[in-house]
């Protein structure tokens, strides 16, 4: 590949993981150019076509200090860009219409570039599905939690009867809760008692699940094919049942991965060609991995920071070409 062929960096300003890949990329002179789909269309500015007889889509991808052609783009890193944003000249309904087109667009034309990708959004989206990935995670050979999605208080009263132990409850979609106060709340995975289960679980979908036994958590950061392990020790209740609601109260290590959880990851992306993946994982006392779940564009700059482990490296050789 000529070194003059273009990554492109799809990702939010702000994002640790897109800057320090970037900075690989540069120690590396592979030109890059960066931006974010919330800034299209008003100052990025994309002119493609496709002809009767081209083999994929040509044209200029423009941010006003910066463009490539997109028939030059060698690999593209999609990290959670956000969506487009229209000028507030456009009164509703069409200001809606307007975005929707703007991100349909630029989704589906990147997509349609017959490059390297990391991850290719539309392959991110099934992946993302939590309770597909039990299923596939199960087919690779992975150990997983049992679980239940239920509005039903009878039904989530006879799973706890099965288990017969302690219950964790989890969101089935990611993100977190806007509330009046322009404030974004996280939902966290929290320990239930089934005697509280009553006619409010009829509200809306739960996620529950056994609460596996821990010695540590493992955020298991999988790049074409390479397996990073960094180590999670909780140190209070808070930290050991969901990590992320007590980041001062955890101790941090890496590990090796077993032969056998490596095979099982590796399958489980190769299912859903993917080449990026972000796992949880507990360790139990008896050394059994056992897989949470797996975020398709989860974070890892602290894992990297933390650990020294080179996940940047990997994301830059991948993009770069170094890889077959």
């Amino acid at each position: 590949m000529s070194a003059a062929r273009p990554v492109l960096v799809v990702a939010e300003q702000l994002d640790a993981s897109a800057d320090m890949v970037v900075d690989q990329l540069n120690q590396r002179d592979v030109p890059v150019m960066r931006f974010d789909s919330a800034d299209f269309p008003q100052t990025v500015t994309v002119a493609a076509g496709h002809g009767t007889t081209t083999a994929g889509w040509e044209g200029v991808l423009d941010d006003g200090r910066r463009s490539v052609r997109l028939e030059n783009v060698r690999a593209v890193y999609y990290r959670r860009p956000g969506r487009p944003i229209i000028a507030d000249t456009v009164a509703e309904p069409y200001a809606t219409w307007a975005q929707n087109q703007a991100d349909a667009a630029m989704l589906n034309l990147l997509s349609a570039l017959p490059v390297r990708w990391i991850n290719n959004p539309h392959y991110d989206r099934i992946a993302a599905h939590k309770p597909q990935q039990l299923v596939a995670a199960t087919r690779a050979g992975l150990r997983v939690p049992r679980s239940l999605i239920t509005n039903d208080p009878d039904a989530a009263r006879a799973f706890a009867k099965e288990v017969n132990g302690p219950l964790i409850c989890k969101p089935v979609l990611g993100g977190r809760l806007h509330t009046g106060e322009d404030r974004a709340l996280m939902v966290a995975t929290h320990k239930i008692d089934p005697g509280d289960f009553d006619d409010s679980l009829r509200l809306t979908a739960h996620y529950i699940q056994e609460a596996i036994p821990k010695q540590y958590e493992v955020r298991l950061v999988a790049v074409d094919g390479n397996l990073f392990a960094g180590t999670l020790h909780g140190t209070s209740e808070k930290a050991r049942t969901d990590w992320r609601t007590d980041y001062e109260h955890i101790e941090y290590g890496i590990t090796e991965v077993p032969d056998n959880v490596a095979t099982a990851v590796r399958r489980f992306m190769a299912s859903y060609g993917i080449v990026f993946g972000s796992f949880d994982f507990a360790v139990t006392p008896d050394n059994e991995w056992v897989f949470f779940e797996n975020n398709p564009a989860g974070t890892w700059a602290w894992v990297e920071n933390r650990t020294s482990l080179p996940i940047a490296a990997a994301h830059a050789d991948y993009l770069q070409g170094n890889t077959e």
